[in-house]
Formats: structure tokens, sequence, C-alpha cells
């Protein structure tokens, strides 16, 4: 049988069991602290690589961003310059078909010129005498006139001089009725009704005139007197609208 223990004993089992408690605490306290301490330790250290993550990518981004705007500004300035190229090339092509217009007129005033002076000098192919050979009308901008150049020519026998006078009158209307204006009263460049002319091959007549507002011009008579040996007539009526359609 089991003898019963004495106070004594009974005392050291419970401080032995005590201790052993105590003991265990302690392990279990030292234990925990250790594990927070290294979750601790864990935690900071993919905090730390974390926060320099988020560095890397910001400086990444950074660049990128530097990159993009790098980019848009060449994009930009490449776009400044082919607008200017294609503007300098609209200029060009501009200037080219000026130039073209130009020669083309410059053409077509010396065919006009050659068709001028083959008449003057072979009688053969037209009218003897005097003539009116043309007239034209530039419309002008600054006050809404028009330059006149009126040329008269001598064919066939132009040896000698050929002299008289010319006269030059607008027939048009004037509120619904026919009215005839000469050119003295349209122009102040021209003094008489009639224009005095010596020349052998040509001579020209230039000057300005304007038309009234209510005045609507239809037609231009010209009629030139030759006097002296060689008194002859010449007459030529142009129509205004293919005078002025230029």
């Amino acid at each position: 049988m089991n003898e019963p223990r004495k106070p004594a004993q009974e005392y050291v089992v419970v401080r032995h069991r005590r201790g052993r408690r105590l003991r265990r605490t302690s392990i279990l306290l030292l234990f925990s602290v250790a594990c927070a301490a290294l979750g601790y330790t864990i935690g900071m250290a993919q905090g730390g690589f974390r926060f320099s993550t988020v560095l890397q990518t910001r400086e990444s981004l950074r660049s990128e961003l530097d990159t993009v705007r790098q980019n848009y500004m060449e994009t930009q300035q490449s776009l400044i310059n082919l607008e200017r190229g294609r503007s300098i090339d609209e200029q060009a092509l501009t200037r080219a078909r000026r130039a073209i217009a130009d020669l083309e007129t410059e053409i077509s005033d010396l065919k006009a010129d050659l068709t001028f002076y083959r008449n003057i000098m072979a009688p053969s192919e037209v009218s003897d005498g005097l003539q009116v050979d043309r007239l034209q009308l530039r419309a002008s901008r600054q006050d809404g006139g028009y330059g006149f150049r009126l040329v008269l020519t001598q064919v066939g026998d132009n040896t000698s001089y050929i002299s008289g006078v010319v006269a030059v009158n607008i027939i048009g209307a004037r509120r619904g009725e026919k009215e005839v204006i000469a050119l003295r009263d349209l122009s102040d460049d021209v003094d008489d009704l009639g224009v005095k002319f010596r020349f052998r091959f040509f001579q020209d007549i230039e000057g300005h005139l304007r038309v009234p507002d209510d005045f609507e011009p239809l037609e231009v008579q010209v009629v030139a007197q030759a006097q002296g040996r060689k008194s002859s007539q010449a007459e030529r009526t142009f129509e205004w609208a293919q005078l002025t359609e230029n």
C-alpha cells in the first residue's frame, strides 16, 4: 500500500510542479517573443523590398514619361517641318503657275505683235492704208476705271508719214435710253473730240477713262480720219463686253 505523503514531501512536489510550469511558461514566452521578432524582421524586409520596388517602378515610369515627351516633341517638330514644307511647295507651285501664265501671255503678245508687224509689212494680205488695228481696255482696281490703248497702223505704202485725227465714242444706255459719250468726256488724257496722230508704221494712243455709274457701255466706236495727200478714213466698232472680259 502507498504510504501517505508527509507535508514536507507534498511541498516539494508542489514546488517542483510550479517550477516546471514556470519554465514551460518562460519557454513559451521566449518562443513567442522570438517569433514576433522574426515576423517583424521578415515584415520589415518585405516592406523594404516593396518600397525599393515602388522606387524602381517610379523611376522607370519617369524615364518612360521623359521618352514619351521627347517623342511627342520630335513628332510635333516633324509635323511643323512638314507643314512648312507643304507651304513652301504650295508657294513654289503658285509661283510656277504664275510664271507659266506670264509666259503664255508673253507668247500670245509676241504672236499678236508678229501678226501686227506682218500685216503692216505685207499689204497683199490686208487692206492698204490707214487701219484701226486694236483697242484694249484694262480694269483699274484703284478707282474702278479702265486703262485704254488704241493702235493705229499704216499698211502698204508706209514710206511716208500719215497724219490726221481719230475720234473715240462710247455707245451705251442711261436710264433706258441710248446715249453716246465722247472719250474726251470720260478721260482727263484727251482734250479734244479728235486725237491727233502722225506716224509711218503705227502709233499707240494711251490713257485712262472712267465710266459713270449710271451709264451702261455697250460698244466703242473708233473713227480715224487721215488728212492731206493720204486722205482716207478707217472705222471700227468694238463690243464692250469683249474688251473687258479678261
